[in-house]
C-alpha cells in the first residue's frame, strides 16, 4: 500500500521559478525589453511571466509609465528576498560543478576590515602558489548569526569553536596602538603626547551593528586604559566622528582626518609602506583573548584546506614578531 504524502504547503503555494526569474530580470535592469535580453527571450514572454506572477501575489509588482518601470514597495521586498535566493542557489551550483570538474575551492568567512587589510594583501601570494584553488570570502560583523544556506569551511575571527563541527586553533592577541597619517602628524606634533592626543580630532570605534564577540575598545576604553588610574581622561568638549566601520575610519585617518586606534595586525602593512605611523609609543595589550583559524572538522583531511591551512600558519608565523606578539599552534 503506497503511504499518502500531505501537500508540502510551502512548495504549493511557490509562485512559478520561472515568473520569478523574469521578474528578478526585470527589476533588475528596470525594463521589460533589457530583461528579455539578458535571459534570451521575448519581451512578450518576460510581460506574460510577471503578469501571472502579480496575479499570484495578489499585488502589482512594478508602476507601469510607457516603457519605463519602477518597483513597488511589494516589488522591493520580493526582489530582496528572490534575488538572494538565486544568489545562493547559483553559487551552490557552481561549487557543485567545480567539484564534479576537479575545481577545488575554499569558503573563508571574516571581518570586513580583516578581509581589507589582512587578505587582500597576501592573498595573491596564496593565489600565485596554488592557481587551482579559488577562494571564496564571506564577510561579517556577526559572526553567530549567518546567512541561511552560507557554511564557510574557515572562520577568522575571535570565537573559539563557534559551533559544531568545528575547530579552532589559536594565532594572536591584539596590540591597539593611535595612527595617523605622516602629514597629520607633522600638522599636529603634539599629539605624540596623551594629553595633546587626547584632545586632537579623535575618529572612534562604534560598537552599533557589530557582535559582540569581543571585547570593544574605543578611544575611552584605549585612555582609561593609559591612565592607570591617573588624570587622563576621554575629552568630551573635543571633536570627535564616531562609526562602526573600520575601513571607513581607516580611509579618513589616510585622508589626514584625524587619528584613530590602530589594531597591529591590520595597520602594520600601512605603516611598512609609510602610508600610516604610529602615533606616540603608548599601547594596550589585550591577551586575554586571541584572534583564531576555525575550520569545518569534516575538511580537516582535504586536501584543499591543508595547503590553505599551512600557508596561511606559516605567513602569521612569519609576521609573529609584529603581529601582537601572540601565540601559535603549529
Amino acid at each position: 500500500m503506497v503511504k499518502h504524502v500531505e501537500p508540502d504547503q510551502i512548495l504549493v503555494k511557490m509562485p512559478s521559478l520561472r515568473a520569478v526569474r523574469s521578474f528578478v530580470a526585470a527589476a533588475k535592469y528596470q525594463n521589460f525589453t533589457r530583461a528579455a535580453e539578458a535571459l534570451c527571450v521575448t519581451q512578450a514572454a518576460i510581460s506574460r511571466q510577471i503578469r501571472e506572477l502579480e496575479a499570484s501575489l495578489g499585488v502589482a509588482l512594478f508602476k507601469r509609465s510607457g516603457r519605463a518601470v519602477e518597483l513597488t514597495e511589494a516589488g522591493v521586498t520580493f526582489y530582496d528576498a528572490a534575488y538572494l535566493s538565486f544568489v545562493n542557489i547559483a553559487q551552490v551550483s557552481q561549487r557543485i560543478q567545480n567539484h564534479k570538474q576537479g575545481k577545488q575551492e575554499l569558503v573563508i568567512c571574516c571581518s570586513p576590515a580583516f578581509s581589507a587589510f589582512w587578505l587582500s594583501t597576501r592573498l595573491p601570494q596564496f593565489f600565485a602558489e596554488n592557481p587551482d584553488i579559488d577562494v571564496t570570502v564571506v564577510t561579517t560583523s556577526n559572526f553567530l548569526q549567518m546567512e541561511p544556506g552560507i557554511h564557510p569551511d574557515i572562520f577568522i575571527n575571535k570565537v573559539s569553536d563557534p559551533r559544531e563541527g568545528y575547530h579552532s586553533i589559536p594565532l594572536f592577541f591584539d596590540s591597539i596602538y593611535p595612527v595617523c597619517s605622516p602629514l597629520y602628524l607633522k600638522q599636529h606634533p603634539e599629539i605624540t603626547t596623551l594629553e595633546g592626543l587626547k584632545n586632537t580630532t579623535l575618529l572612534n570605534l562604534s560598537p552599533y551593528g557589530r557582535s559582540q564577540i569581543a571585547e570593544h575598545v574605543d578611544w575611552e576604553v584605549w585612555l582609561d586604559r593609559q591612565a592607570g588610574g591617573g588624570e587622563i581622561r576621554f575629552n568630551r568638549d573635543r571633536h570627535t566622528f564616531n562609526a562602526n566601520d573600520y575601513n571607513m575610519l581607516i580611509q579618513m585617518v589616510l585622508n589626514h582626518q584625524g587619528v584613530s586606534l590602530g589594531w597591529h595586525h591590520l595597520v602594520m602593512p600601512m605603516i611598512e609602506q609609510g602610508w600610516l605611523v604610529r602615533v606616540g609609543t603608548s599601547e594596550a595589550i589585550y591577551k586575554e583573548k586571541l584572534h583564531y583559524l576555525t575550520y569545518a572538522e569534516s575538511k580537516q583531511e582535504h586536501e584543499v584546506f591543508g595547503v590553505f591551512k599551512k600557508w596561511f600558519l606559516a605567513v602569521i608565523q612569519e609576521e609573529k614578531t609584529w603581529v601582537g606578539r601572540g601565540t601559535l599552534e603549529t
